[in-house]
């Protein structure tokens, strides 16, 4: 296994991690363990994508593990913070939402042959997701809770325009259908 995609199992390996020291109240310092480890799954994403690119090193198992390393990674956190409340089970379910349509409209242009990039739109979501759930896992008060909550809504709306955006770019996708 080349080192990207071991990077990518690495952030599913820690998804369990996150959550038990999100959940778990072991300590008085859980929350920082907790965002330490998103940080570092985070990174991972970043990495991966990055020397797999640049060493050649882009595989079939890489394309299909890293998008979804990322959803399970970001869909973990929305439900700890939903389960703690400082995220709305509103929020998570549109966002979550969108995940499962995307998938599912991957798959099909993927039976007809076509491959759906990765875009700016959900490129931006995906920062923004995270940026979100880093802030409201280290809980700090003040204006990092009014960046936090800004960051929420900003989130959902890159969500929604990026579901739209995809859709929209590759509707002859949604044609094959008929």
């Amino acid at each position: 296994m080349n080192v990207p995609n071991t990077l990518t199992v690495l952030r599913v390996i820690m998804i369990p991690f996150f959550v038990l020291f999100m959940l778990g109240d072991i300590t008085s310092v859980d929350k920082y363990i907790a965002l330490g480890i998103f940080i570092a799954a985070s990174l991972t994403d970043t990495l991966d994508g990055y020397l797999a690119r640049k060493n050649n090193q882009v595989t079939n198992f890489g394309k299909f593990m890293d998008p979804l390393a990322d959803k399970l990674l970001v869909c973990a956190a929305m439900i700890c913070l939903m389960d703690l409340d400082r995220l709305p089970s509103w929020i998570v379910i549109i966002i979550i939402s969108r995940e499962f349509i995307i998938s599912g409209f991957r798959l099909i242009a993927a039976d007809n042959g076509i491959v759906i990039a990765a875009s700016w739109w959900g490129k931006a979501k995906t920062i923004s997701q995270m940026i979100m759930i880093i802030l409201l896992v280290a809980d700090f008060g003040g204006v990092f809770d009014m960046i936090g909550q800004v960051m929420i809504y900003l989130a959902l709306v890159l969500t929604v325009v990026s579901l739209v955006y995809y859709i929209a770019k590759n509707k002859q996708v949604l044609k094959m259908q008929n």
